[in-house]
């Protein structure tokens, strides 16, 4: 019987050796938030392709920007079985595990709340304007979750997170949204980017903690998921269940980290038999088949990134397995990762990229940086979004080098 199997369990557990980083994982990482700086800094452009953007509320159809998000929730599962089992093997027990998972699911969803309130912030009545407000919760998420050095005083760093966190009481206490005859205070709203990447994390690492690698129980545990994003969309789900956060109940984010738990065990499994030529057979049929589910849902329910319906599930599911086989190979197989050596740091300090926007733009905008017409319309603006997102990757890169890297 294999180590990782029970008596009590006829699941067969995929064991394989797992390190904490895969290349092609980190790779797809980077280039996935290269394209969602590019694709979120469009607002800014005029006269650009309409198929670059989102599709509006209640449209079929799919956009560039509409893949994004998605694929990055199925990397989020991807890295799950690597950062599982190194833990594991570092003496971790299921109940650190639980507890390293709960930790980190709550630092998403707080820094998706104060960004998502920064959103609908009445600058006059909270005394902020929504820049400055952004500019603090960031800066904030860093004092509180940097990885500081061993040889910093413990002091000091006790400090500096002490003051990340009295600055976040401040601004939830002094919050004021919505319109001035009628203001909100601090509250949850559609949780954000971060926090849905929270709550589907948190689903998808504790289903993958307790499968012990047992490839029947993740397959399940994702058929499950996508068998309830069609349940939600056929609106057959109990009214007993409303009080599950919705991207819990909804099934469809779940289900895209889910997926990319169960390609990741299997990637783990075929790469210790080396048959990189059936791991790529299987991953093709199954994106195939992801396509397949997608045509027949889609006449239901549409296909539909703020709607998230089955099809897009199942779509961006596709497309993601299929980037990263491509890239596997690319960079695996024939040795070729030094082409994305550049976006590395999007990769491997892929949060704090992400903050880097919320930086660039408070500091064009407090100095008076105006940016030349010329480089917000058509094809020249969208090399401006691109290379502006190539910066907050390259700044990612100095500022991990300076000590600055942020881990949950």
């Amino acid at each position: 019987m294999n180590k990782t199997e029970t008596a009590s369990s006829p699941i067969p557990a995929l064991s394989t050796p797992n390190p904490a980083r895969v290349g092609a994982i980190d790779i797809l990482r980077a280039l996935t938030m290269v394209l969602m700086i590019f694709v979120n800094d469009l607002w800014s452009l005029e006269n650009i392709p309409a198929w670059l953007e989102h599709v509006p509320q209640g449209v079929d159809g799919i956009g560039l920007a509409d893949v994004v998000f998605p694929a990055f929730l199925f990397i989020v599962g991807m890295s799950l079985p690597f950062a599982i089992d190194n833990r594991r093997k570092k003496g971790d027990t299921d109940r650190q595990l639980v507890g390293h998972v709960l930790f980190r699911s709550l630092g998403l969803l707080t820094m998706g709340l104060f960004l998502v309130n920064g959103e609908s912030i009445n600058a006059e009545a909270t005394g902020i304007p929504r820049l400055l407000w952004n500019v603090l919760s960031c800066l904030s998420f860093i004092l509180i979750w940097n990885l500081y050095p061993k040889t910093a005083p413990k002091a000091l760093v006790v400090g500096l997170k002490t003051v990340g966190w009295l600055t976040l009481l401040v601004l939830a206490f002094l919050y004021r949204g919505g319109e001035d005859d009628q203001t909100t205070r601090f509250e949850t709203h559609w949780w954000g980017i971060l926090g849905l990447i929270g709550w589907s994390y948190l689903v998808a690492a504790l289903v993958t903690v307790f499968a012990r690698n047992r490839i029947g129980v993740l397959v399940a545990a994702w058929l499950g998921f996508a068998a309830l994003s069609l349940i939600a969309h056929a609106s057959l789900l109990p009214d007993a269940v409303d009080f599950i956060p919705g991207a819990i109940r909804n099934g469809t984010l779940v289900g895209l980290s889910m997926g990319g738990v169960v390609i990741a065990t299997l990637f783990q499994y075929y790469r210790k038999k080396a048959d990189n030529r059936q791991m790529t057979l299987l991953f093709l049929a199954t994106a195939l088949a992801l396509v397949g589910l997608s045509v027949l849902t889609r006449p239901y329910w549409g296909l539909a990134k703020l709607g998230e319906t089955p099809a897009w599930l199942f779509l961006c599911s596709a497309f993601t397995l299929l980037a990263f086989t491509l890239i596997y190979w690319i960079a695996d197989v024939w040795g070729q990762s030094r082409w994305f050596s550049f976006i590395k740091p999007a990769g491997t300090d892929t949060l704090l990229c992400y903050l880097i926007p919320y930086f660039a733009y408070a500091t064009t905008y407090f100095l008076g940086i105006s940016i030349p017409s010329f480089l917000l319309n058509g094809g020249m603006g969208l090399l401006k979004s691109f290379l502006f997102a190539l910066l907050c990757v390259w700044i990612t890169g100095l500022l991990g080098k300076a000590g600055v890297r942020l881990k949950l």
